[in-house]
């Protein structure tokens, strides 16, 4: 399968995964409204790999056969207190 990756403009380490060649208008409007206009960052094929950065290609076929989409948000950061 073929994954489209891309990155948001108004949230940053903020990354929407999408089957290739699906349609951003699809993605549920408010998803859409807080993502912003989606910059396309690479194309991968999962067949040829195990893991992406953050989520196994298994779990991200998963989603994207269940939602239509995965969600990638930036790590939570630690507090130092």
């Amino acid at each position: 399968m073929l994954c489209d990756v891309f990155s948001s403009r108004r949230k940053a380490d903020t990354y929407l995964y999408l089957q290739h060649g699906a349609d951003f208008d699809d993605v549920p409007e408010p998803l859409r409204e807080s993502f912003g206009p989606p910059t396309k960052v690479l194309t991968v094929n999962l067949a040829k790999r195990d893991q992406l950065a953050r989520i196994s290609s298994a779990d991200l076929i998963k989603h994207l056969k269940e939602t239509g989409f995965y969600l990638q948000l930036p790590p939570q950061q630690e507090s130092l207190k």
